[in-house]
This record gives structure tokens, C-alpha cells and sequence, in this order.
């Protein structure tokens, strides 16, 4: 790919939701074509229909059927369908999640055959999205497959919190039976290859939270930090900084979590409903541990402010920069891990 701006692909969304509504702020962003080049994979009429809907009278785009046909002086929006689409906004359809797949099938095309560098994804509904040619929970568990990766869902801000799941999208009551020692480590392994690879952290120090409430205060409520979650810390640990169980009630509260650069949750809510009350407006969904750099805003579709004008772009807009920073960052760290002695040289010299 391009040595020099990244090609950034943004899959559409549910077409009735805030997404494209975010897209097109964070696109009016003075100089956004400085940074990056972005690909929409959409259409001239969906987009021009927000345009509309929104008021946005100087929004320019370079419509394309081919990727060879990229304009890297423009927002670029790659025509996935040609057809009038029924847009109701506000909205959930089975229209919607139709050309929600759509578009994410199209971005994904792009991006396994490095036609983009990074991904960001708009948000769907799990629901509607769901149909005989797409039958996966969500964006993760559809690209996992496509880029044959095992993923592992980090939230993080560009303050420097990033909140790692054990188990992602499980009901509450299957959370305990899929922890295992190995899962656990194997989490943890991972999330520790990100924080290194990823967003460069040499030597990071990672918390892990326990399952049960006060992190089963010594087995008295239940067994499963003595017996699952320690184990797995210490069998990931090594010489690395790894800590834990912690118990999670007062973890965030207390502001423990600012001394960590990272932090393993055992299931959703335990790690995102502190995430989202602390960065709402501003976090970003990074999936590790695919072959490519895939990132979201950490909201929804917010179908109750659809059409409003009213959607908060900053946490797409840094979805969108954090794929841009880790792209360079895992590059970065694949050529100083290839070369070692030649980046020795140059960090002597400078």
C-alpha cells in the first residue's frame, strides 16, 4: 500500500441510524484529506440523501465503481449498489441491515486484498444485519472469520484507558462456563501483544479483574478467581507485569485504573459500563488480533437521534485517527523487530 497517506475504508452502517450522519462530520473535518484518504463504501444516493438531510451544501465526493479509480485529494465513496434504497430513519429495518452487510462485505473485500489499509466500521444492528448470506452476531465475529484471526475486543481512548473483554457478546449466565485457565491466558497473552505491538507500549502493565463480586473474597463468594482467574494470570505472567484478580466494584471508582495501560475485564458489562460512563464521547472499539487494523466508535446506532443532526462525531473521528496510529505503530514494531540492529544504529545516531 501507499508509503505515504493511508487509504482509511468506512463501512456505511445501518443506513437508518447516526452512522452516516457521523461519517459526514467527521469527512467536513478541516483537512481530513491531509491525513488520510477515505474510502465510504456506500452510494452517490444514500450519501447525497444525508447530504440533504443535514443541510451540508459544500460536500464534494469522488464516486467509484473500481478501487484503481481512488481520488487521493477527495473523500472517495465506492458505489457498493446502485439501487433506490428506502431510508427510514430513526428506524430499525430489515432494509437497513441489508445494505448494512453490504457494505461491510464490500470494505472487507477491500481491505483482505489490501485495496485499503485500515478499517473503520459504522454501527449496525445486531438484529437486523442478521440474514440467510450473513449469520454472525457482528461486525467482530464476521471479519474474525473473513481475516481468520481469533479477536479480542479492547475499548480504549487516546488518554491512554483501554479495557480488554475475556468474553465478549456471552449471556450472563454462560460467562462463567467459557472462562477458562487457558482463555484467560491466552487474553491476556494477547492483549499484551497489542499493547506492545499495537499502540507501543514497551513494558505495559495490565490489571485483571475478578468474576465475582469482591473477587470472590477468598472463596467465599464462589470459587472461580481462586480457581480459574488466578490461574490464568499466573500462567500468562512470566517476568511481566501482570496483576490481579482485582475486584471490579471499586477498581474504576477509586481510579486504580490509571495506573495500568491496560485492563482485562471477565465479561461486557463488567468492562464497558465503566468505559462508557468515564469516555462515552469519546472511546473507540479496536479489535486485536486480526491480520488487519480494524476500529469503531463505541456507540450504536442511536435510532432515537437519527436525523436530528444532533450525533456526536468525536468518537468516529477518533476511530478513525487511533486506525491511522496503530497501522504506524504495528509497522513501526515489525520493522524494528526485523532489523533490530539497524534501528540500534539509528536511534545512536539521532
Amino acid at each position: 500500500m501507499s508509503d505515504q497517506k493511508l487509504i482509511v475504508g468506512v463501512s456505511q452502517g445501518d443506513i437508518n441510524g447516526i452512522g452516516l450522519e457521523v461519517i459526514l462530520k467527521t469527512f467536513l473535518e478541516p483537512g481530513i484529506n491531509e491525513i488520510c484518504t477515505p474510502v465510504l463504501f456506500s452510494s452517490q444516493k444514500t450519501v447525497s440523501y444525508y447530504r440533504k438531510v443535514m443541510g451540508i451544501e459544500e460536500f464534494n465526493f469522488h464516486p467509484l465503481r473500481e478501487l484503481s479509480q481512488i481520488n487521493n485529494k477527495k473523500v472517495n465513496v465506492f458505489i457498493c449498489y446502485e439501487e433506490e434504497v428506502n431510508i427510514e430513519i430513526g428506524k430499525a429495518s430489515d432494509v437497513g441491515g441489508k445494505y448494512a452487510a453490504i457494505s461491510l462485505e464490500k470494505a472487507a473485500e477491500a481491505l483482505i486484498t489490501n485495496k485499503i489499509d485500515v478499517l473503520v466500521t459504522a454501527p449496525i444492528n445486531k438484529h437486523t444485519i442478521k440474514n440467510e448470506g450473513f449469520n454472525f452476531i457482528g461486525h467482530t465475529d464476521y471479519l474474525a472469520k473473513k481475516l481468520n484471526g481469533t479477536p479480542l475486543m479492547i475499548m480504549c481512548t487516546n488518554s491512554g484507558m483501554r479495557v480488554a473483554l475475556a468474553t465478549d457478546h456471552v449471556p450472563l449466565k454462560d460467562v462463567a462456563a467459557k472462562l477458562t485457565v487457558d482463555s484467560i491466558a491466552e487474553k491476556i497473552n494477547m492483549f499484551y501483544t497489542s499493547l506492545v505491538r499495537d499502540f507501543n507500549i514497551r513494558k505495559p502493565r495490565i490489571a485483571v479483574l475478578g468474576l465475582n463480586p469482591h473477587a470472590s473474597d477468598n472463596g467465599t463468594i464462589g470459587e472461580e478467581d481462586l480457581t480459574i482467574v488466578k490461574p490464568g494470570i499466573d500462567k500468562a505472567r512470566g517476568d511481566r507485569m501482570i496483576y490481579g484478580p482485582y475486584s471490579a466494584d471499586g477498581f474504576f471508582g477509586s481510579a486504580n485504573y490509571k495506573q495500568f495501560d491496560g485492563i482485562l475485564a471477565m465479561y461486557h458489562d463488567q468492562g464497558l459500563i465503566p468505559f462508557k460512563t468515564l469516555a462515552f464521547s469519546e472511546g473507540v472499539n479496536y479489535t486485536a488480533g486480526l491480520s488487519h487494523v480494524r476500529t469503531s466508535p463505541d456507540h450504536g446506532t442511536a435510532f432515537e437521534i437519527a436525523g436530528k443532526n444532533m450525533a456526536d462525531e468525536q468518537s468516529f473521528k477518533n476511530a478513525l485517527y487511533m486506525a491511522i496510529d496503530i497501522y504506524k505503530n504495528r509497522k513501526l514494531h515489525d520493522e524494528i523487530t526485523a532489523n533490530p540492529l539497524q534501528h540500534t544504529t539509528i536511534k545512536k545516531e539521532r
